[in-house]
């Protein structure tokens, strides 16, 4: 485990043109998902300029109109000015329907065990999953801080507290720690972008004054460690010398995953997140380890805990399940790993079924995936994430202590 070091991660608005990507690529996975709970959907978005480019791969017994999608969520995000808005940008699309596939097409809730391992994995995928004691949610302390911060900037412009901001943001937090404890904030860093309707004659002073008190303290109320008179505080403008957001830098599906993850304090497969219906074990097995990681440090059983799956093309289970707890456990990782084995669901098919990951897009107001697609995918304590919920600490704690 590691002692005395300083770790730094970052976050960004709903309004940065990758997440606006991964927000457009899951509310195309919503949709199919709403009209037909077995539709197999590959979405992915490209955003430049005032142009959106969607990539879409189905099987399914419907037909929606994507172009529309997308224009719908770059409104409401807060896109909505002369130089790109929903209204205004050019939508382009390469969609493939292709043959439904029976094997895909089940109901997971009337599968037999046995019939649970006919399903097998469609794509290799070497999945990871983390947990620690830092936050309350299980979380590293700087990712969480730093959607927080995030969160804080997108309120200041939606309550209109900060008028001049555009969608678009950036966050960071250093946090310094001693003995492997966060002990304080190192730094701060946000990044704003001015709306391109707003007129900004302030001062850098006024403006540092004005973030500071409307999105850096309050996204430190009830936090056990905050800045002090030593913490660096950095706003700065992000400056691209031709506007924000799309206009000005762009976008893709799934170049995100530190921020959807762990902030890179743990490991994180290479591959998205957004964008893939529940049939991809590279998206739901990393929620698979997530659930078993976190479990596994609300029983008290380790301080941090990583959980490694692999799925390989042809077989229904696991590859292989790896856990390391950093010399923070109270029992043998050994142990651990055959208790998820035993009994936490692995398999693509028990997963879909444990998660309703088919059945959350039609049951969550506004979709669930959308949802998803901004300020983290794992840690989520406001739209009630199935892997987030710790209902097998008990369990645990009673087999292995």
């Amino acid at each position: 485990m590691r002692k005395d070091f300083v770790f730094t991660s970052h976050s960004v608005t709903d309004g940065h043109p990758d997440k606006l990507c991964d927000q457009i690529s899951d509310a195309i996975v919503d949709r199919f998902l709403q009209q037909d709970s077995q539709a197999s959907v590959v979405a992915e978005c490209a955003i430049s300029q005032a142009i959106v480019f969607l990539a879409v791969q189905f099987g399914a017994n419907l037909l929606i109109d994507i172009p529309n999608i997308a224009r719908n969520v770059i409104n409401q995000v807060g896109y909505t000015g002369p130089n790109f808005s929903g209204k205004t940008c050019t939508a382009l699309t390469s969609i493939q329907e292709l043959p439904l596939d029976t094997q895909d097409r089940f109901d997971e809730d009337a599968l037999s065990d046995e019939e649970m391992d006919r399903i097998k994995v469609r794509n290799n995928a070497n999945c990871f999953g983390f947990a620690c004691d830092q936050t309350p949610s299980l979380m590293p302390l700087p990712i969480h801080l730093a959607h927080k911060l995030s969160r804080a900037l997108s309120l200041a412009r939606i309550k209109g507290t900060v008028p001049y901001l555009s969608p678009d943001g950036k966050t960071q937090v250093g946090v310094e720690y001693r003995d492997g404890r966060p002990h304080r904030i190192q730094s701060i860093v946000i990044q704003y972008c001015p709306s391109e309707d707003y007129n900004l004659n302030l001062s850098k002073k006024r403006i540092q004054e004005e973030l500071t008190e409307t999105v850096v303290r309050p996204a430190f109320d009830n936090e056990p460690v905050a800045p002090d008179h030593k913490t660096r505080i950095y706003i700065r403008k992000i400056y691209y010398g031709h506007g924000c957001g799309p206009t000005a830098h762009s976008g893709l599906t799934g170049r995100k995953t530190a921020v959807d993850t762990y902030g890179e304090y743990a490991r994180q497969s290479g591959s998205a997140l957004s964008g893939k219906d529940p049939r991809r074990t590279d998206r739901i097995g990393a929620y698979a380890a997530r659930y078993a990681a976190k479990n596994i440090v609300a029983a008290g059983l380790a301080r941090e805990c990583e959980v490694q799956i692999t799925y390989s093309i042809g077989l229904s289970a696991p590859a292989s399940i790896q856990v390391e707890t950093f010399g923070t456990g109270k029992v043998e990782e050994e142990r651990l790993a055959k208790a998820i084995m035993k009994h936490f669901p692995l398999r693509p098919a028990e997963i879909i079924r444990k998660f309703r990951l088919r059945k959350l897009p039609r049951e969550v107001k506004g979709g669930f995936y959308r949802k998803l697609a901004a300020y983290g995918q794992v840690g989520r304590t406001d739209i009630g994430i199935p892997w987030e919920r710790g209902d097998m600490a008990d369990l645990l704690r009673e087999e292995l202590l």
